[in-house]
């Protein structure tokens, strides 16, 4: 039996029982972690208050041994809030539903327990930080987040140089089997033509260059929405649910 603690994003909760919770969190060191939270769904519960998606939090666990992904769960025993992210995300539907999808991609890209993924957990803090502050449409700092997480998974589309045979850009084409744009001789079947426009958007999402990306016009951030929704998909082999929902600018 051991104590440990961590710090982390909850990226979701599921009922258990009357009064206990389930709790999935991305730690920093201790990559994903589900966690069993007793009592946090009574009224006068101020634990559970501080356990809900988006809080980043200092938390405690007991576990039976030290392995996290055996058959049982460890406790949460303490908590401590971070920053409570979702105060201002919940409030507001379009950062809900773009900071939702946020979650679950984290989630899908740490598939094994207990392995630590400090960058996808960082990446998610940012996120989330910029998400909460309002400071660009949420729909752009989901995608900013969507293209680098796939870049951290080892996915990153190439917007600029041809992604088979690395022929310096601008290039024409895209496909998301190949990795990105593509030139004329490497073009595959299924290559669309983005408009130069949407393309430099993506690239300056991906690098971070806030001032293109929000100086981007309504159409090309719709169509770059659509780019990026299609390459996660190909590359997680089924789609978020919650990308649905989100509305596109």
């Amino acid at each position: 039996m051991s104590l440990f603690r961590d710090d982390g994003v909850v990226l979701r909760t599921q009922k258990l029982g009357e009064a206990d919770r389930i709790i999935t969190l991305l730690t920093r060191g201790h990559g994903r972690v589900r966690a069993v939270a007793r009592g946090v769904r009574r009224t006068k519960s101020k634990f559970g208050a501080r356990l809900e998606p988006f809080s980043h939090v200092d938390i405690q666990f007991f576990a039976r041994g030290s392995d996290l992904v055996g058959r049982g769960l460890p406790l949460c025993t303490q908590t401590e809030t971070i920053a409570p992210y979702g105060r201002n995300i919940v409030t507001d539907y379009a950062r809900y539903t773009a900071g939702t999808a946020m979650l679950e991609t984290a989630e899908r890209f740490t598939d094994h327990e207990g392995e630590p993924n400090v960058q996808q957990y960082l990446l998610l803090i940012g996120a989330l930080r910029t998400l909460a502050a309002g400071e660009h449409s949420p729909g752009l700092v989901l995608d900013a987040f969507l293209l680098r997480s796939l870049a951290v998974g080892g996915y990153a589309p190439s917007f600029e140089d041809c992604a088979q045979c690395g022929l310096p850009g601008p290039n024409r084409f895209f496909s998301v089997a190949a990795g990105g744009v593509v030139c004329a001789d490497c073009r595959v079947p299924g290559s669309v033509v983005p408009s130069p426009e949407a393309l430099r958007l993506l690239g300056a999402l991906l690098t971070g260059d806030w001032a293109t990306a929000d100086a981007a016009e309504p159409r090309h951030v719709r169509e770059g929405s659509g780019l990026v929704s299609a390459y996660l998909h190909w590359h997680l082999e089924r789609g978020l649910r919650s990308l649905r929902y989100v509305e596109k600018g």
